[in-house]
């Protein structure tokens, strides 16, 4: 019987022109890679409630979650995962590194400085065809 894929929603935050990425736990699966915060969902969780826990639970942050942007399935040698990328605004916070290593606010020009998981590379490549996120004045979800 196949695994059921590990379902997880993460949120793409731009504020003045950057997008933020959060860096892996040493230690964890993918540790040390940077990626799109977010996380699993709950038994029950709606795809938006999860990712307004979990940018509470690992930046301290609280958010507003808009459209989904992307969806990608990926298959690790391990486990499979489906992840929904949200356009998401913050609404209180600063992000800090609660359950992460490191957060960062990098331009699109930045991105490919980082070393993200095999999933995020369809997003990745997304991206660039969407400038309007990286303006500095983006307000709308």
């Amino acid at each position: 019987m196949a695994a059921l894929p590990l379902r997880v929603a993460a949120g793409l935050i731009f504020r003045a022109g950057r997008l933020l990425i959060t860096q892996r736990p040493a230690g964890s699966h993918l540790g040390g890679l940077w990626e799109f915060p977010g996380g699993k969902l709950e038994p029950g969780e709606t795809w938006e409630a999860a990712l307004e826990r979990e940018l509470r639970e690992e930046l301290g942050v609280d958010v507003d979650v808009g459209r989904e942007f992307s969806s990608v399935h990926h298959t690790y040698p391990e486990k499979i995962v489906h992840l929904r990328f949200f356009v998401a605004r913050l609404r209180s916070g600063e992000p800090r590194p609660l359950g992460c290593a490191a957060v960062a606010w990098v331009t699109a020009e930045e991105l490919g400085r980082y070393e993200f998981p095999a999933a995020d590379a369809q997003l990745l490549r997304e991206l660039p065809k969407a400038p309007e996120f990286f303006k500095e004045s983006r307000e709308s979800l």
